[in-house]
């Protein structure tokens, strides 16, 4: 097994303020990929389904939370920069950049639906 994860799910109550906010906070685009009854859309990831890939889900059943598990998402080469951006996307920063040692730095926020996601970053 080459990765622990392959594929996660945020899930989302308003597609297109989630959307809104990863591509802003990220500086991404999240691809849409319209299903009957689901807005989806996929994070960035190598599409030849080597590495781990993941996306936000508008769908019944599919409620955000700020408890049980947390994903960390890329935060580049220096997280201080999609952390700044989180607030102005709509977020809040509930622990701030901090240093986890030989393993880089994290933090965590709530994105807009009320989701606690983390970002890390080896600077």
């Amino acid at each position: 097994m080459k990765n622990a994860i392959s594929w996660f799910e945020i899930p989302v109550k308003n597609f297109e303020r989630a959307k809104t906010f990863y591509n802003t906070m990220l500086d991404t685009e999240i691809k849409e990929m319209p299903m009957p009854g689901v807005k989806y859309g996929m994070f960035a990831h190598d599409e030849d389904n080597n590495g781990v890939g993941g996306g936000i889900v508008e769908m019944d059943g599919a409620t955000p939370s700020a408890e049980g598990v947390t994903i960390y998402l890329n935060g580049g080469d220096d997280l201080s920069i999609p952390l700044s951006r989180v607030e102005d996307a709509g977020g809040k920063v509930v622990m701030p950049k901090t240093d986890i040692g030989e393993n880089g730095f994290m933090a965590q926020l709530l994105d807009t639906e009320g989701n606690k996601v983390a970002l890390h970053s080896w600077k």
